[in-house]
């Protein structure tokens, strides 16, 4: 890590942070857990005075000291892969006590880091609170709540489409495009600078512009990260409320989250539900553990019981297997953003770019929480690895 990055007043140019540079290594590393500075945010509050205290945690030498092999055949340990993999911080959780709570000396404790696509999962559960409330039907077209989706490759599909990443959409998540419409996405969600501030279009602007494919709904799996942005403005709209406010009301302060979360938005306050949420590991821990729990948290049924199980079990085998990574779980399934790991142990995670993941493994009774800033978007080697790693700890303590 090049230490100079964003020191000095002002931080010379070689070592700023901007718009343009903050995912690229080396910036991501400090950029992760500074967004707020980078890109315009809204705040997720937590209730002080409602805090779920977790219990004080052990040395970790157990877990750090757990040796496994990779699926390359390369011998590691939890020790020596922290600082390898660019880890920031990294929590396991038992029973809801910690084993192990570790966080790389670059890292300021607390500050919130940002979870990519692990936010999708968030978004999703926040999307099981209003199903078990009435206030939307998974079954129902997208246009029954976003009628401007008319039109769009969304104009007739469901919302379970949408959850499930099965929706016919003519769209290439190209993590390194820059020319392309993946490019044209990062700017709409103002994660990319934009090259004409006249002509500059939002996210929600952007989602109705995207077209069909030659497949049917709910065919094949195709990750597409819009389908989630989607998903947050059916929330509002079915709410008629803005995500921050509703996620902090209906998970964020029952969950007892010690920090405030925060998500990002595009130029029209439209959020970044796809990948924009920004949390600290410890309560990215608390609600990890909440959906060990089947949705319980702090005393309360925060996330309806049935949603936590479907989401676990249910989703079409079918649809995965057409899906073009399906070799990261051969015996696996996706359901409402979350991947079911298909191993006999019936994990399941949810998992973000650079290095971003929720791992629970109900058998051992245990969650864990990564957050990276791996300098590759995807890199299939290290997520391959630390699978290998989380079932090996879990096995150990079963």
């Amino acid at each position: 890590m090049n230490t100079a990055i964003m020191q000095g007043s002002p931080p010379p140019a070689s070592a700023q942070v901007t718009l343009a540079n903050w995912r690229e290594a080396p910036f991501s590393r400090w950029a992760f857990h500074h967004v707020r500075e980078i890109v315009p945010t809204a705040r997720i509050a937590c209730d002080p005075a409602n805090v779920a205290v977790l219990p004080e945690s052990g040395s970790g030498e157990d877990v750090l000291d757990v040796a496994f092999t990779d699926p390359g055949g390369i011998n590691w340990s939890i020790r020596n892969l922290l600082p390898e993999s660019f880890t920031d911080s990294f929590i396991a959780l038992r029973r809801g006590a910690p084993l192990l709570e570790w966080q790389g000396p670059h890292c300021a404790p607390g500050e919130p880091h940002i979870i990519f696509s692990v936010s999708k999962s968030l978004t999703a559960c926040l999307t099981g609170v209003l199903v078990g409330d009435g206030m939307i039907d998974p079954d129902l077209p997208v246009t029954a709540y976003v009628p401007e989706a008319t039109g769009s490759a969304y104009g007739d599909c469901t919302v379970r489409h949408v959850l499930d990443m099965s929706v016919g959409i003519e769209f290439e998540e190209s993590y390194l495009d820059t020319t392309g419409a993946f490019e044209q996405y990062r700017r709409a969600t103002g994660w990319n600078p934009a090259m004409d501030e006249a002509e500059a279009v939002g996210l929600r602007q952007f989602l109705t512009t995207l077209t069909r494919d030659g497949h049917a709904h709910g065919e094949m799996f195709h990750y597409v990260s819009p389908n989630s942005d989607m998903l947050g403005w059916i929330v509002e709209r079915a709410s008629g409320r803005r995500f921050s406010e509703l996620f902090s009301d209906l998970i964020w302060k029952p969950l007892g989250a010690a920090s405030n979360c925060y998500i990002t938005l595009d130029r029209f306050g439209a959020p970044r539900s796809a990948g924009g949420m920004c949390v600290t590991a410890s309560d990215l821990a608390r609600f990890a553990e909440m959906m060990r729990r089947g949705g319980e948290a702090n005393g309360r049924q925060i996330i309806p019981q049935n949603w936590v199980e479907d989401t676990t079990h249910a989703g079409s085998r079918e649809a995965w297997m057409r899906g073009a990574t399906s070799y990261m779980f051969p015996n696996g399934r996706y359901r409402s953003k979350w991947y079911q790991t298909g191993n006999e142990r019936g994990a399941y995670c949810a998992i973000g770019i650079h290095g971003q993941w929720i791992y629970v493994d109900s058998v051992a009774e245990m969650v864990f929480v990564r957050l990276s800033s791996q300098p590759l978007p995807l890199d299939d080697p290290c997520d391959l690895r630390w699978l290998a790693a989380f079932d090996a700890v879990a096995r150990q303590f079963a």
